[in-house]
């Protein structure tokens, strides 16, 4: 996240960038018309001259050269049929007729005709003003061009001068303005460096704003609310301490019912609701789904036998109840009991055929936590997979800051602290708890932003 400098600042230029290019490409269009029009009444008031002058031309050539030579500008005289008569630039043999450009067919209706075009002769960009005249008795056409190539190369360099001044002042309102973002980022850090005080119950910490009477204003609020907390905590906290007491018990079985719950009753209500809204369903995935029913049920059964679980856990007083069974098919059974609750997501499960030996309920409790948890905080799939003898559960959602990796698997410890969903409360507490009484431990591997991997090893629980 940007700091507030970093923001005044990046707006500050985009917002001046953005004026700076809109102006550049409304003057560079106003200020090229406006040339481009004055060279056209240059060119005319030329070629008014030459009309005069033409009554007195014998050789038309000639006449051509020495208008370029007065006026440095390209003449190009044509015959009514669109020959070239004469050209001052080129070689008239080898030019085109000119009946079809057309500053010379706008000059048959209207005063002059004029265009600005790629001279394929010369080959650069030209302006054009024709004119159509008599010369002894018949029509012809005057027309004059000058070339744009050093009118725009003037323009640009203009541009050029006026880009390094814009730089210059962008420059200066650029450290400007970070001088004063910065002095608003002390005032900043001198409100929150004081709220984390007061976050941490000390109530006699100092607040000293320096720049900014909006910010002075709120430190003084903040100091009158704080006496009014300090007052409170004393008050509250021997209440509390009470209330507390009364109410870990009861919490920790409430979090415990809730959290482990979850999963067999919705699984247990997905295929009840699949059962009731499909009447047409075949008798073999009706009795399936009832089997399925029967088997969250009995889970649930099982669970009440462990209420206390947490409590024996934490008093070493379980008892592990060992069998023999696949863990790749346990592991596809977590994976289709959590799909009837997040039926738009998918889990992947790649885990090849393995005899072990535990306790099932215990090692299904374990797996069926660490994916809900990746489900809940990941969008993407959610991948079950066993190599070199480890169970990992990976996937791609919000990851876990550094800060968290080590508190995580503490009871009650909350990543979001606003949050009351008890899988970051309670679950991972009982996880880390049930695999360290089957020969295994917890390894969580995490980027944030990018996603988690929460594995353990079940080699000590293979099949010999």
């Amino acid at each position: 996240m940007l700091k507030i400098h970093q923001i005044f600042i990046l707006k500050f230029l985009l917002l001046f960038a953005t004026s700076l290019l809109i102006s550049s490409i409304i003057s560079y269009i106003a200020l090229k018309d406006i040339i481009i029009e004055h060279n056209k009444n240059h060119l005319k008031h030329a070629i008014e001259f030459m009309e005069m002058d033409l009554k007195s031309a014998d050789d038309l050539e000639n006449f051509a050269s020495e208008i370029n030579k007065r006026t440095s500008l390209r003449v190009t005289i044509v015959a009514a049929d669109g020959v070239v008569l004469a050209e001052s630039d080129a070689d008239k043999k080898e030019m085109d007729n000119h009946a079809s450009r057309f500053e010379i067919m706008q000059s048959n209706s209207q005063d002059y005709g004029d265009i600005t075009r790629y001279s394929d002769t010369v080959k650069t960009d030209f302006l054009y003003i024709a004119k159509r005249v008599v010369y002894k008795n018949e029509h012809i056409y005057l027309r004059l061009s000058m070339s744009l190539e050093q009118i725009m190369y003037d323009f640009y360099s203009l541009w050029t001068k006026l880009f390094f001044v814009f730089m210059g002042i962008l420059i200066l309102a650029t450290f400007i303005s970070k001088t004063m973002s910065q002095k608003v980022v002390y005032d900043i850090e001198q409100i929150t460096n004081y709220l984390d005080e007061v976050s941490n119950k000390n109530y006699k910490a100092i607040i000293k704003t320096k720049y900014f009477y909006e910010f002075l204003q709120i430190s003084l609020l903040l100091k009158n609310l704080v006496k009014k907390l300090s007052k409170n905590e004393r008050k509250k906290s021997k209440h509390m301490a009470k209330l507390r007491l009364m109410n870990k018990q009861r919490n920790d079985i409430l979090s415990a019912l809730s959290h482990e719950f979850k999963n067999p009753v919705a699984a247990i209500i997905g295929y009840a609701e699949t059962i009731e809204e499909d009447n047409n369903m075949p008798q073999s995935i009706r009795e399936k789904f009832l089997g399925k029913i029967s088997s969250n049920a009995q889970k649930i059964s099982k669970m009440l036998d462990r209420l206390a679980l947490s409590v024996k856990l934490e008093n070493g007083d379980l008892v592990l109840n060992k069998s023999e069974f696949d863990i790749s098919q346990l592991c596809s059974e977590v994976a289709l009991n959590l799909k009837s609750k997040y039926r738009d997501r998918d889990i992947r499960v790649d885990v090849g055929e393995l005899g072990v030996i535990s306790d099932k309920t215990m090692l299904e409790l374990v797996l069926d936590n660490l994916v809900d948890n990746a489900l809940k905080y990941s969008n993407g799939d959610v991948f079950i997979t066993l190599r070199e003898n480890k169970i990992s559960i990976q996937d791609s959602g919000v990851g876990i800051k550094e800060e968290h990796l080590q508190k995580i698997t503490n009871k009650f410890y909350r990543v979001d602290k606003n949050s009351w969903d008890n899988s970051m409360g309670l679950g991972l507490a009982m996880v880390t708890y049930v695999l360290k009484l089957l020969g295994s431990s917890l390894e969580i591997s995490s980027e944030f932003g990018k996603g988690s991997t929460f594995s353990f090893s079940i080699e000590s629980m293979i099949k010999s």
